[in-house]
């Protein structure tokens, strides 16, 4: 029989009794103490520092529900002045239509459902099936995108990796679409190695393919992190609205667009990109109000801080940012081969960069375990079909990490590997890694 124990607080009921505020917020504070260190998550590509002023700007927004636009009419222009801004960025030809999300997966189940949508128009009005739609993309896409097929019916065609092709190209595209191709998804910024996809490349193939088979099939690029790094770092690269054959572009503004988590954004080139019988009329709290999302309430702060943000750095800041970031990613990467181990990228596209072992005494594994013990959260995985003989270690480097830092994290390394080279044989494998190369 459960018996509690005098002045322990149950963890799986809740208490009988209420808690005085100290003590509860104690309790709980307490216990996360045992979280890692944000600041020291190099696994992540969520930002873990903003200043001072947008955390305020935040909890002055927390309680301000970002559906009800007609009680909250400044947050809800505040949303619209961001879709504005990035549809600049990204050299949207005509009126922006666009929205805030929860993040990039959902962002890309709205871009995917749309792409489904407007396949299914052309279709229909043809007088053919729909039955056997399919998206093409490379096996390295985040998971949001397949589970956006099997929840909405879509064939998911995954291009494998092969030797050390680790991203979609312009040569495997043809090949795997056909007359029920709804979109081809290309990525800029893999999370498995920081490696930007070539989108006008892809879209210069599916050109050909229009205009050999008459299949027109629209691009939607996941830029979770890409689109908001490209701009400022890379502006003579051309990946955005200005190929016409982009319909649609997402990223998260809570990973390089420097907001705490969790906001997202989806951006379509028009309004016809977008077909107007997924966007639902709700006469909510005294106005109609477009929606096109797949949750309904949410808090309204995320979008205040991104609004801060693009008035606080402007697009010279986010160019000093995002250069800073790729500086240290690249310094760090040439650093970490100079102890001896290999690079699969260097942090020159997205700053975030992959690389292996060559000492066959320990593992990537045991690397990644070795720095967890001094506070470093540095992930090991293995890549996927055709290439999971392959393991790797991936750093992302994001606004906060600098120089200074990455110096602590060679010193680390370097004694990790003095510690390492006295094993006999590596002592942690794929299955015993606890990380994963998400995102």
């Amino acid at each position: 029989m459960f018996t509690r124990e005098p002045g322990r607080i149950p963890r799986n009921r809740m208490p009988e009794q209420e808690l005085d505020a100290d003590t509860a917020y104690q309790v709980v504070h307490d216990e996360l103490m045992l979280d890692g260190n944000a600041r020291l998550n190099l696994a992540t590509f969520v930002t873990t520092w903003m200043e001072p002023q947008a955390a305020t700007l935040m909890a002055e927004c927390v309680d301000k529900n970002m559906i009800d636009k007609d009680e909250y009419p400044r947050t809800a222009e505040l949303e619209q002045r961001c879709v504005r801004m990035l549809a600049a960025l990204w050299n949207a030809p005509d009126t922006p239509t666009g929205c805030s999300t929860t993040g990039s997966s959902e962002a890309c189940m709205l871009a995917g459902l749309a792409l489904k949508r407007r396949w299914q128009h052309r279709r229909r009005a043809a007088s053919l099936p729909v039955d056997r739609p399919n998206l093409v993309m490379g096996v390295n896409v985040q998971v949001c995108w397949e589970k956006f097929a099997n929840y909405w019916d879509v064939e998911c065609r995954l291009v494998p990796m092969e030797g050390d092709r680790f991203h979609l190209t312009a040569d495997q595209v043809a090949e795997h679409c056909d007359e029920n191709t709804i979109g081809v998804v290309a990525v800029l910024g893999s999370t498995f190695d920081g490696s930007y996809e070539p989108v006008a490349e892809i879209c210069a193939v599916l050109d050909q393919v229009q205009a050999e088979h008459g299949w027109d099939i629209p691009v939607h690029v996941d830029g979770a992190s890409g689109a908001m790094i490209a701009p400022f770092c890379d502006p003579d690269l051309v990946w955005d609205f200005r190929l016409p054959r982009v319909a649609s572009i997402n990223t998260s503004g809570h990973k390089y667009g420097l907001v705490y988590p969790g906001v997202g954004w989806v951006l379509w080139r028009d309004a016809a990109a977008l077909p107007e019988d997924l966007v639902f009329h709700v006469n909510y709290l005294g106005g109609d109000m477009p929606t096109f999302a797949l949750n309904f309430s949410r808090p309204g702060a995320q979008v205040a801080a991104q609004y801060y943000t693009f008035l606080r750095l402007g697009v010279e800041g986010y160019r000093r940012v995002q250069n800073y970031s790729r500086d240290v990613a690249t310094s760090l990467a040439a650093r970490i081969e100079e102890l001896g181990f290999r690079l699969l990228t260097r942090g020159d596209q997205l700053p975030v960069f992959a690389f292996t072992v060559t000492d066959t005494r320990f593992s990537v594994f045991d690397v990644s375990a070795a720095l967890r013990e001094r506070g470093w959260l540095v992930p090991a995985y293995t890549f996927p079909a055709h290439r999971e003989d392959l393991a790797v270690l991936r750093i992302v480097v994001r606004n906060g990490f600098t120089h200074d830092l990455a110096d602590l994290l060679v010193d680390d390394l370097t004694r990790c590997l003095e510690t390492l080279k006295t094993q006999e044989q590596p002592r942690h494998s794929a299955e015993s890694a606890a990380f994963s190369h998400g995102a």
